[in-house]
C-alpha cells in the first residue's frame, strides 16, 4: 500500500494512499476536522453510516467509537486535510471569549458542512505549506487552527457543545454501552476508558453482568450481526468482515464456520 502523511505540525496533515480500502477502528482523542480532497470514506457508528466524498467537510467528535473505510476512487487515491482540535488549544480558545455552557448529554454524531465556502478556503490555505521545506512556524498552525474553531462557530452556534466540552467519560450503565458498541474491534483497555473504568473494574462487571469474558461475548455478537447482515440483507461476506468488527476475510470466515457449521458464503 502506498500509504502517505506529511505533518506540518502533530495537529496538521495530510494523508494519501492509493490502494483498495484503509481501515481503521479508533476513538479520538481529540476532535478532528476533515476536509477531502478526493476518494471517499465510510464512517460507521453505532447508531448511523455516513458516506464522505470529494469536496466534504466534516467534524468527528472526540471519545466516540467509530469504524473508519477509507477508498480511492475515480483513479484518484484517497487524499484529504485533517486538523486535530487539542483540548489544550481548545481551552486556551475558549478561556478568551463568552459562550454559554451546555450541560446536556454529550454530542456524539458527526457533523457535516457540506462544502461550507469559509471552512474550504481555511483547509485548503494549508495545501501551499505542505511544499515548503523546513520546520512550520507553531504561530501561524495556532492562526489557521483559530480560524477553523472560529469559523465552526461562525457557521454552526451549537458546535459550543462540542467544543467546549472538557469532560472525560463517566462510569456508564455496561450493559447499554456494549450492546450499542460491540461491532468496534477495540482494546478492552479502550472499551474500559469509554465506561469509566479501569481495564480490571471493566473485566470484573463485564464477567458479573454477562456471566462470560469480554472476548468470547464480543465474538459471539459480532457473528451474529454478521449472520443477519449476510442472510437477511443479502450482503457479500467481503462486504461484512470490517463493519462487524473483523481484521481480515479469512480470521472472519474461520469464526463464521466454527459458530455455525458453514461459510458466511452459504447464508446468504
Amino acid at each position: 500500500m502506498d500509504f502517505q502523511i506529511q505533518y506540518l505540525t502533530p495537529d496538521i496533515k495530510l494523508s494519501s494512499y492509493d490502494d483498495k480500502l484503509f481501515k481503521t477502528e479508533t476513538v479520538f482523542e481529540y476532535h478532528m476536522l476533515v476536509w477531502f480532497i478526493s476518494g471517499e470514506t465510510k464512517i460507521i457508528q453505532a447508531d448511523k453510516t455516513y458516506i464522505f466524498k470529494a469536496g466534504d467537510l466534516f467534524l468527528i467528535p472526540r471519545n466516540h467509537l467509530a469504524t473508519i473505510i477509507n477508498y480511492p476512487k475515480d483513479g484518484l487515491p484517497h487524499k484529504a486535510v485533517v486538523m486535530h482540535l487539542t483540548t489544550e488549544r481548545l481551552k486556551a480558545f475558549y478561556s478568551a471569549v463568552d459562550y454559554q455552557k451546555n450541560n446536556s448529554p454529550r454530542e456524539s454524531s458527526i457533523h457535516s458542512f457540506s462544502s461550507h465556502p469559509l471552512l474550504n478556503s481555511c483547509l485548503a490555505s494549508l495545501i501551499p505549506y505542505f511544499e515548503i521545506e523546513g520546520s512550520f512556524p507553531e504561530n501561524i498552525a495556532h492562526l489557521k487552527i483559530t480560524e477553523a474553531i472560529s469559523i465552526l462557530r461562525e457557521i454552526d452556534p451549537d458546535i459550543d457543545h462540542v467544543l467546549a466540552d472538557f469532560d472525560e467519560p463517566g462510569k456508564v450503565d455496561l450493559i447499554n454501552f456494549m450492546e450499542k458498541n460491540y461491532m468496534f474491534n477495540m482494546s478492552l483497555e479502550r472499551y474500559g476508558y469509554l465506561t469509566g473504568r479501569s481495564l480490571s473494574t471493566f473485566n470484573r462487571d463485564f464477567r458479573k453482568i454477562f456471566q462470560t469474558t469480554p472476548q468470547r461475548w464480543l465474538t459471539q455478537k459480532r457473528l451474529e450481526l454478521a449472520y443477519y447482515q449476510l442472510s437477511e440483507k443479502n450482503k457479500k461476506p467481503s462486504d461484512v468482515f470490517l463493519e462487524v468488527g473483523f481484521e481480515d476475510l479469512s480470521h472472519f470466515s474461520h469464526a463464521f464456520k466454527k459458530q455455525y457449521g458453514f461459510a458466511p458464503s452459504l447464508a446468504r
